[in-house]
């Protein structure tokens, strides 16, 4: 049995307070660690180390009061708790400046060694609210003798080839890191399960809770059904999730019936997208060689 468990730290960082957030963060993990030691994987909201305000506060340097290359003392230092926990880390998303002197919404992924192994920039910002400069790569990263996990962050999820493209490329869990405070929330969710169903993927989505979000962070299995959902406040979601549900899954069907991955192999390759300039689909390489093989 592969299991991935996951603590999902529904929390809101002490906002314009870059310090103060890190020591919470750094307490909750390890407090988190603590009570659940069989946790392998701890994730946060998105930026939250960013410590931003509440949506209608005032705060006019949002954008650069954390901003950093990664690597960054504060990277070094995330790499510092994750070995001290034995954990890995996915800690929200970061403000990053870029080789190009530009400004993107970066989501890392740092081992139980504190190495930092995966590298994603949001590809699809919050137009026209969030100014960061859209990401160019999906991005994987393998956690050894487990599975294979995608970054996503926030809105990416709203566009349903973000989740397709990262579980052609053999996710088996998607770890979306949010920061919502509207009421769309409840759309993200639907999405969220039609991302997870679609897939036959986990999807973890964790959102700040209140007064800087609105929470609801949750878990959905390979069949899209919600396995635990938080309220509003600050909150703890363990998931133990077992990879070979989305083995199962791909295998035999969402629940026993409905294999979109065998389809697409069998089907899809004859078909030309318009959408996407009349390419058409190639199956995965985990379908080429036997599902998740």
């Amino acid at each position: 049995m592969r299991t991935l468990t996951v603590a999902v730290l529904q929390t809101a960082p002490v906002p314009q307070d870059l310090e103060g957030t890190w020591e919470k963060f750094a307490q909750q993990a390890t407090n988190a660690r603590s009570l659940f030691p069989h946790v392998d994987l701890i994730v946060v909201p998105e930026l939250l180390l960013a410590a931003p305000d509440r949506l209608l506060a005032s705060d006019p340097d949002h954008e650069v009061r954390s901003a950093a290359p990664i690597p960054s003392p504060l990277t070094d230092r995330i790499g510092s708790l994750a070995r001290e926990l034995g954990v890995w880390l996915v800690p929200g998303s970061l403000i990053e400046i870029g080789e190009d002197g530009l400004i993107y919404n970066t989501a890392i992924a740092v081992s139980p060694e504190g190495d930092l192994v995966a590298h994603y920039r949001k590809l699809f910002p919050w137009a026209p609210y969030e100014t960061s400069h859209p990401g160019s790569e999906f991005v994987t990263f393998d956690i050894e003798g487990i599975g294979r996990v995608g970054l996503a962050i926030c809105y990416d999820g709203s566009f349903p080839e973000v989740a397709r493209q990262l579980a052609w490329l053999g996710a088996e869990v998607i770890i979306q890191p949010t920061l919502t405070s509207t009421r769309d929330r409840e759309m993200e969710i639907v999405m969220s399960r039609a991302n997870a169903f679609a897939n036959q993927v986990f999807m973890v989505n964790v959102n700040a809770s209140d007064p800087v979000g609105v929470g609801n962070s949750m878990i959905a299995d390979p069949d899209g059904t919600i396995m635990q959902m938080a309220g509003s406040g600050e909150e703890i979601l363990i998931g133990v999730l077992d990879l070979d549900r989305v083995t199962q899954a791909r295998t035999l069907g969402t629940l026993g019936l409905n294999r979109p991955w065998e389809l697409l192999a069998k089907e899809a390759g004859a078909i030309p997208f318009p959408m996407f300039g009349g390419a058409c689909f190639q199956p995965p390489r985990w379908i080429r060689d036997g599902v998740n093989s």
